[in-house]
């Protein structure tokens, strides 16, 4: 088993699988390294694949207080793991929580990331939801705690935007609610607490984003409804960005439309690696409807 040592002195478990390019595979919440097994499959076809297990998910190290962790950390842990796997710069790919992970490392650390794939991000953004989604997230913790993570698994995985997942492929979904029920209460409780409930807007990093020039893939399911509004802001804000819409689709993308999301990260790597993901064309006048001068 391979293991980083952050910078704060945290072990993280990661694996590595194929040769090529770098690609590093982020989580989302109710995930963990197994999150990515669909993509490192068809991925390590010609790419190197590294995923891992972030702080507070088993095998990785599980802190105590919910202080060691954070959103800045998050990022950080990204290309610490980076680091102990020899790889000086990667394409990045996260899932909602690991999304918001990958926007924060394309700001931090431009020089190690090749591009940026940010799918499922927004939850806790949108500024009329922000305090709903703080008490939310606490109401969570609390879930984990209280219940432990086999008793609070089913709910969690029944979320407003998992039901999707749930309704496509059945058998998929139970075995994410399985692993999910396989949580550190602790780890949960303080990622939640830590990370997700502390988080920045993205609409408080309007600035920044401007000026990012990393190449940017955003993906939102069109019934994720708290990601839809934020993945269209991040579209018209980051200048070498595009935008995907998953029809009938909710939050765990990755595992309910996985051929679809393959397709998609695929053609958007090789068109970076072409060096064809440009900014968008300045006749593109957002302003303008037709033509007629």
């Amino acid at each position: 088993m391979a293991f980083a040592t952050t910078g704060d002195g945290i072990r993280l478990f990661y694996e590595v699988t194929g040769q090529g390019s770098a690609i590093v595979f982020v989580h989302e919440f109710g995930g963990n390294y197994w999150s990515w097994e669909p993509q490192v499959s068809y991925f390590s076809r010609r790419h190197q694949c590294i995923t891992y297990a972030a702080r507070g998910y088993p095998p990785s190290d599980i802190p105590e207080s919910a202080d060691q962790y954070s959103q800045v950390r998050a990022a950080d842990d990204i290309v610490d793991v980076m680091s102990a796997a020899g790889i000086e710069k990667a394409h990045i790919v996260g899932l909602s929580m690991g999304a918001f992970a990958c926007v924060h490392a394309a700001l931090r650390h431009p020089d190690r990331v090749l591009s940026a794939v940010v799918a499922g991000a927004g939850y806790g953004s949108e500024k009329e939801h922000q305090e709903y989604f703080r008490k939310n997230s606490e109401q969570v913790a609390r879930g984990f705690e209280e219940r432990g993570a086999e008793g609070f698994a089913p709910i969690y995985a029944e979320s407003a935007s998992r039901v999707q997942f749930q309704e496509k492929d059945p058998r998929g979904w139970k075995l994410f609610a399985e692993r999910l029920a396989k949580h550190s209460v602790r780890g949960a409780a303080n990622t939640m607490r830590g990370v997700q409930m502390r988080r920045p807007s993205l609409y408080d990093l309007e600035d920044d984003l401007s000026a990012m020039q990393v190449p940017v893939l955003v993906i939102v399911g069109d019934e994720d409804d708290h990601s839809i509004q934020p993945g269209i802001f991040l579209k018209r804000t980051v200048p070498r960005s595009g935008l995907v819409m998953f029809p009938k689709s909710g939050h765990t993308l990755n595992l309910e439309e996985p051929a679809l999301f393959n397709r998609m990260v695929a053609e958007f790597i090789a068109q970076v690696e072409a060096g064809r993901w440009g900014p968008r064309d300045p006749r593109a006048d957002p302003q303008q409807i037709m033509r007629a001068d």
